[in-house]
């Protein structure tokens, strides 16, 4: 993923979680629930919000890379 340079909202994080919640497995929405209750530095929702970001159009392996790493943090917080 390429570097943004935009804060993004905990707003954006959660926008961007409702798109792609279909793509996501069944175990993320129940720790990103947890998750938007507390908050958070910038650069951990820049990081949520980057992980969420086209993953319906990334690859398989793409995607299990990012769903790797939004669980460690989803479970980390």
């Amino acid at each position: 993923m390429s570097e943004c340079k935009l804060n993004h909202s905990i707003e954006d994080v959660k926008n961007k979680f409702e798109s792609q919640v279909a793509f996501l497995p069944a175990e993320v929405k129940p720790l990103f629930e947890h998750f938007i209750t507390k908050e958070h530095t910038q650069d951990l929702l820049n990081e949520v919000f980057h992980l969420l970001k086209k993953y319906d159009l990334a690859s398989k392996e793409e995607r299990n890379a990012r769903n790797n790493r939004l669980l460690l943090v989803l479970k980390n917080v």
